[in-house]
């Protein structure tokens, strides 16, 4: 009632994004710049918060969509002058580590798993399997790269080596990201880029995250008791919740129980 009364200040709000699941493109999971556009809008645009909080558990995955949301955070961020904070739970590795480094700072829980500064690219090579079968691949391209890496036909070293620098440049990409949101707070003799994850404690220590901390508390110990809390994330389409997707759920949540998995969770 009283934020309707002129000249009466209203208790501080914190808005919460949460941010969880595998990060892809597409159709695939929730975790891309075209579900959460909406989402990480209206989380600095309604009202005035006086931070907004990112709870992070997410293993990564594309790097491209990882990119976008962290670039919206931060550009909403200074356009509205709004500090945020990031909170990690299980994990923020990969991909997850790159959109808690859009925070101004980051908390974790003393076991979250947190860094996997790197790129990883897997695929399957069947090309034995369909020859004892008697099948035959025919592919016909034009441009001597257009077949790169096809999982049907023998691994070509020009193939590997190209993707390597692929990988590598986006490697580049995500160090560069990290310097350059983390400044002045990284271990600068410290290997950090390595594809190791770390303990929230060890984290901290290399300054990978700012400290150890849960949201509530924290927000309540900055911000004061008083301090309201608005939620905001991605919601499940109707046909998906009534499983009119059922079969491309189901896929997506092995996907993403195999990317935990890599981090024994």
């Amino acid at each position: 009632m009283k934020r309707w009364i002129p000249f009466m200040k209203s208790d501080p709000t914190v808005a919460i994004v949460r941010l969880q699941g595998v990060i892809a493109g597409g159709t695939r999971g929730t975790l891309n710049d075209r579900a959460l556009a909406g989402v990480i809008d209206k989380a600095f645009g309604r009202g005035k918060p006086v931070a907004v909080a990112l709870e992070v558990n997410s293993p990564g995955g594309s790097p491209v969509q990882s990119s976008l949301i962290g670039a919206r955070i931060r550009r909403l961020a200074e356009e509205k002058d709004i500090p945020v904070i990031a909170f990690v739970e299980d994990v923020a590795a990969s991909g997850g580590y790159w959109l808690a480094v859009a925070a101004d700072e980051i908390y974790a829980d003393p076991s979250s798993v947190v860094g996997s500064i790197g790129v990883i690219s897997a695929g399957f090579g069947a090309h034995e399997f369909l020859a004892r079968q008697g099948v035959e691949r025919r592919v016909y391209t034009a441009g001597k790269s257009k077949s790169m890496l096809d999982p049907f036909r023998p691994e070509k070293p020009e193939d590997v080596e190209r993707l390597k620098g692929l990988l590598d440049d986006i490697h580049t990409n995500f160090i560069d990201h990290v310097k350059d949101r983390r400044a002045g707070k990284i271990d600068a003799e410290a290997d950090l880029f390595t594809g190791e994850v770390w303990l929230a404690e060890k984290a901290k220590a290399l300054g990978l995250i700012d400290g150890i901390g849960h949201l509530k508390p924290m927000m309540e110990a900055r911000f004061g008791d008083k301090v309201k809390f608005r939620r905001y994330g991605v919601r499940r389409p109707l046909f998906s919740r009534l499983g009119a997707q059922a079969m491309d759920d189901a896929v997506s949540v092995i996907e993403e129980r195999a990317a935990y998995a890599r981090f024994g969770l």
